[in-house]
Parts: structure tokens; sequence; C-alpha cells
């Protein structure tokens, strides 16, 4: 998911101005990193039952959370990763570079669900607490082990907190064909990717799971607006650019509405607040689902991204303080964060429970947990650079 480098032949220049030029940029954009880091942070920390950390992640104080900014920017990245690849080699070969991320990523997720169900088998165990099976949705792996390992191959079974990276698999095989529309048609592909949106909602489209009963927690026909919303605002690469003759319009809208999610969230939390939410509001805007990606989800998450491009530009001296550097560097390594996130969620969960469950405990195990997420990607880091230093060397 992170941006394509190397130097490129030369181009024919009108295809170069027509395909590629609005995502051609002369240095990586840290935003995304910044951004993405940000939202790893936030969904370890949200993945730690009743964790008083979680009031610093952006859940609590609005409709969409950190899984909003974590498809879009995917969605964003793609493009940036793989348009330099499909202007110079065709499509084809962008087409075969995308599929082989999605197996890497397929790849990730089933060592992870290994990794997760062995961790949650072993505390199990050692604790005598078979409610956490129940809990963290293993039973079936305990009734029917032999259909489970079946159906965790094919995405329909997964544990607690991993639901993700199958969603963005399927979202981002879909991708591997949609590259070349949505690179020349941006805005087109994106009204198509609201089509299916719509009609998803309208004829509740969803993929099966496990139990037969069961569907996918994230439904992808609905979450891949947000992938696609992203992409084509990659492949314009000018929409603060566009949007900011209605900036005297748009800047008030977004604000009142963050505010008046921030209202109504925070009422779900404190009853004084709850008395200043009318019912025939209630009424009219819940439940605000998130598996079908509630439109107010998503305008949410539009007005927070609009506001963010506007205080967070490009240039921004903050992106370069080292104390933000983690962040940064997180995002860079998102998949390997994201798996280790989830794996010490539990962990944090375990711990917290056998402690106590005190706030002091809370605050400790998030920021313990945030601490080996960026040890982590500073190893990784480090290894990969090694090893682009060890390949120079030997070509």
């Amino acid at each position: 998911m992170s941006a394509a480098t190397g130097a490129s032949p030369a181009l024919d220049e009108s295809a170069e101005r027509i395909v590629v030029a609005p995502v051609q940029r002369s240095r990586r954009d840290l935003r995304l990193d910044f951004f993405r880091g940000l939202a790893l942070w936030f969904i370890f920390i949200d993945h730690v039952p009743d964790n008083a950390a979680s009031w610093i992640t952006v859940r609590n104080y609005g409709f969409s959370d950190a899984t909003e900014i974590f498809v879009f920017i995917s969605g964003y990245a793609a493009v940036v990763a793989y348009s330099r690849v499909l202007l110079q080699k065709g499509w084809p070969i962008a087409a075969a570079q995308v599929l082989r991320r999605v197996w890497q990523l397929y790849v990730a997720h089933i060592m992870l669900f290994v990794a997760f169900t062995a961790q949650i088998a072993w505390v199990a165990l050692r604790t005598d607490r078979g409610a956490f099976i129940e809990q963290m949705n293993l039973i079936g792996l305990v009734q029917e082990p032999t259909r489970v390992i079946v159906e965790t191959a094919l995405l329909r079974f997964r544990p607690v907190n991993l639901d993700i990276l199958p969603l963005y698999i399927v979202i981002l095989a879909t991708f591997a064909f949609a590259l070349p529309a949505v690179r020349r048609a941006p805005w087109l592909a994106c009204a198509g990717s609201a089509l299916v949106y719509l009609l998803a909602r309208r004829f509740e489209w969803n993929l099966p799971a496990y139990p037969d009963d069961k569907t996918w927690y994230f439904d992808p026909f609905m979450w891949q607006l947000a992938f696609y919303f992203g992409a084509a605002c990659a492949a314009d690469g000018r929409v603060g650019e566009r949007l900011r003759p209605y900036t005297r319009v748009l800047t008030p809208t977004a604000v009142a509405y963050v505010v008046l999610a921030g209202i109504i969230a925070l009422s779900w939390q404190f009853n004084p607040l709850a008395r200043l939410v009318p019912d025939w509001v209630g009424r009219l805007i819940y439940p605000i689902d998130k598996t079908t990606f509630d439109p107010l989800r998503f305008a949410h998450f539009l007005a927070l991204a609009y506001l963010a491009q506007l205080v967070v530009s490009a240039d921004a001296r903050f992106l370069h303080w080292p104390i933000v550097a983690p962040l940064r560097r997180c995002g860079e390594h998102s998949l390997l964060v994201f798996c280790l996130g989830t794996f010490l969620s539990f962990s944090a969960q375990v711990w917290i429970e056998a402690v106590g469950g005190s706030l002091p405990a809370q605050l400790a195990a998030s920021v313990v947990g945030i601490a080996l997420l960026t040890a982590a990607a500073y190893v990784a880091a480090w290894y990969k650079k090694g090893q682009g230093a060890g390949t120079s060397a030997a070509t």
C-alpha cells in the first residue's frame, strides 16, 4: 500500500498529461502515512474492550471511526502505487501486481488467523477461561473444526477483530480490473461504485459467512464506496483545488455536521446530552449501521476528510517533526502493524482483566501496545533498507 518508487523511462508527454499527471508526485505524501498510522493506532486501541484510552480515538466523537480512514487511504494509496505500472507496462502487468498484493494479504490473513486462534486457545487453557472461546467467536472451531478450516480459507469464518483484512482483500481484487477506468475517468468510476452501493442497500446484498445464517460484518458491496472514493481523489489529484471556490459554504457545513454528530455520539454515553437530542432525530437517523456503511457514517467521514485537508497541507511542517515519525513509520508498514495490533489487542484485554481492569492498567496496556507496534515498524523499515542495499549491491 505504499507509493511506487523508482526512475521511469521517457514517456510520451501527451499520454502522461492525460493518464498519470494527477497522481505523479515529486516526493512521498507524508499525510498518507501519518493518517494511516493514526488509524492503525486507533484500531488497536478500539479493539481492546472497555479501554478508557479509546476516548482519544475518533470513535466516540462522531458516526465514523478509524475504519473509514483506513479504507479510504487504502484506495488512495492503491492508485498512487499502481498508476505508473499501468502506464509503463500496461494493464495486464499492473493487474498482476495488484493480484499479487491480494495474495500477500490473503496469506497474511491466514497466518494471523492461525496465530490469533492459537493465542486465544492457549489463554483459555492456561486460565481455565473457556468463555474466551465464545467471546472471540471461536465456538465454531470447537464444534466443527474441519468445516471451519474450509470456511476460514474461503474468508467466511472470522474471529472477532479479523474482519478488516478480508474486506480489503475482496475490494483490492476488484481494483485489479477497475484500475484503468479509475485512472481515465475517476469520477465516472466512483459513480459506478456509488451505484453498486445504492443497489446493495436497496437489495441488501452481502457475502455469506459462517455459520450459514451470518453475513460479513463489513459488507464489501457497500464499503467499497470508501475505497473507490479514495481512489478517485488520488486519480483526480486536484480535489482540494476544485473545492476551494466553495470553501465559504463547505467549511461551516462540515463543521456544523461534525459538531452535531459529536453531540449525538456523546449522548450515547452521557445522559445530560441525551436530553438535548429530540426523539424525532433518533427515529430519523437510527440505526447508524456499521455493517452497511450507513450514509451518515460516510457523510461524517467526508466532513472530517474535508476539514483535515484544509488544516493539514501536503507540506505541513509538523509532518516532519520527530515526534510524529512513529506514526508515519507505522503508516508505511500498515500490514505488519495491523496484524500485530490485532494480536496485541487480545493480549492487552487478557492482561487488563488479570490485573483488575483499573484505569492505569488500561492506559499502560495501550501505551505498551503502541510502543511495540512502533518498534515493529522501525524494525521492518531497518530490514527493508538493508534488503534494498543488498539488492543494489548485488545488481
